[in-house]
Parts: structure tokens; sequence; C-alpha cells
């Protein structure tokens, strides 16, 4: 399960995150520029959606454990080139 918790506005917006599994939960605390926000829905969806989404496809790639506890929604993209393409089938399914 998936708990995104938005905790700031702003630029960047903040959000909370738990990830929980039988074998545990795991914190992560995420930044958004609004711009990579817009970016990535053109805002049909919310940014917890769009968050809650980012990690979807993060876990269908690692564990809960690797995801790293703190960090920009930009960085995705240097670690996983194909972010940009698979996302939007990850966000119509949030």
């Amino acid at each position: 399960m998936i708990e995104v918790r938005q905790s700031a506005g702003g630029d960047p917006l903040k959000f909370a995150v738990v990830v929980r599994d039988d074998a545990g939960e795991t914190r992560h605390v995420v930044t958004m520029a609004p711009a990579t926000y817009q970016e990535l829905t053109a805002g049909a969806h919310s940014p917890v959606k769009c968050i809650e989404a980012a990690f979807r496809f993060l876990l269908d790639r690692e564990a809960k454990e690797q995801i790293l506890g703190r960090f920009d929604m930009g960085v995705i993209p240097y670690y996983y080139p194909d972010f940009q393409r698979s996302f939007p089938d990850y966000l119509s399914q949030a």
C-alpha cells in the first residue's frame, strides 16, 4: 500500500510517503517543482496521484527499501530513462 500526504504547497511541493507491505514499511520525503507536476500531468491529476503513480513505477523496478528516503521527482529519469515514456500508463491507473 502506498500512502501519500502532501505536507507543503508552494515551490517545491512536498510530500510524505509511506510504503507498506507484509514485510514492514518505509518512509520517504519527496519534493516536486510545480513545473514538473505540470509537465507530468498537465494538471489532469492531483499532485498526490502523481506521486502515487511515481511510486508504483519505482516499486515495479526496485524494492521499497531501495527507494531513496528523500528525493525530488526530477531525479527519477536519471535513474530510469524510460520514466517519461512509461509514466502516463501509471498515472492512468491512479
